[in-house]
């Protein structure tokens, strides 16, 4: 081994110049997020700390299993060592499919550090929405392709939103694995929730909506198991049933969140019509 290479376990390798200040940083900021500058690059620090969501858990688990709907049951909470360990197995799971993420290069107790991938799917879509629309809405169709062929490879993300996804080597690759759904709920439920969690951010960003809609499920369906596709009929013809009473609220007050269910599930309602 180089002397100027220092070995931190079955972790990538860092220089020896960037353990002081990776250190320094470790046990001095207490951001949740953080990046820093060292010789080899940008990396960035996360930091998983006890949420105390136990009794929105509960009460999310109780609804669930109340109204029997499986898609509705939340990932188990965690500690922050507990959400490390989560995101390592996840990010090692994701990995050994061939689907890229951040490299890990270190890992203790509550925090994980972990190499830059920037820029993340949603910077390119920012940059892209003035300069060149075609572009921007192609991306959303093509990040509905990869997660297709995500789900036929058996993984599901949990949470996958365009600041958790980013482009490498014409692939879609992706970051924090805080959700687990697939220890909740079946593995084609959670791959259904995936695809509508994706649509509630395409319908809302996308330029050319009627149409990149149309683009995207195409694309996604083209690779997804037959199983998740009739688990996103079921889901989205039980959350129609509730596009009602959010039209009504609506015409109070139509936040962002309200019309991307309004957008989203609509859509994947009528399509499944039938």
């Amino acid at each position: 081994m180089p002397d100027d290479v220092i070995d931190m376990g079955s972790e990538p390798q860092l220089p020896v110049e960037d353990i002081a200040p990776l250190l320094a940083a470790l046990v001095s900021d207490r951001e949740r997020v953080q990046s820093i500058s060292l010789s080899c690059g940008t990396v960035w620090i996360k930091r998983h700390g006890n949420k105390g969501r136990r009794a929105a858990i509960a009460l999310q688990t109780a609804l669930a299993r109340l109204f029997r709907l499986p898609f509705m049951r939340p990932s188990p909470a965690e500690t922050g060592e507990g959400m490390v360990a989560r995101d390592l197995r996840r990010m090692t799971r994701f990995a050994d499919s061939n689907i890229p993420t951040a490299s890990i290069l270190y890992a203790s107790g509550s925090a994980i550090v972990m190499s830059d991938v920037a820029p993340t799917v949603q910077d390119r879509l920012w940059h892209l929405r003035t300069g060149n629309p075609a572009a921007h809405d192609d991306l959303l169709v093509f990040c509905c392709a990869e997660l297709g062929r995500l789900h036929a490879l058996g993984l599901c993300h949990g949470r996958p939103f365009p600041r958790d996804m980013f482009e490498k080597d014409r692939r879609i690759g992706y970051i924090d694995f805080e959700e687990e759904p697939e220890v909740v709920m079946p593995l084609a439920t959670a791959q259904a929730r995936d695809l509508w969690l994706f649509f509630l951010q395409l319908s809302d960003r996308a330029i050319e909506r009627s149409q990149v809609q149309d683009r995207a499920y195409s694309a996604w369906a083209a690779t997804a198991p037959p199983a998740a596709i009739a688990e996103l009929r079921a889901m989205t013809r039980f959350l129609a049933r509730f596009l009602w009473l959010a039209r009504l609220i609506g015409r109070i007050h139509m936040g962002r969140d309200l019309r991307q269910f309004i957008l989203a599930t609509s859509y994947l309602a009528t399509i499944h019509q039938g």
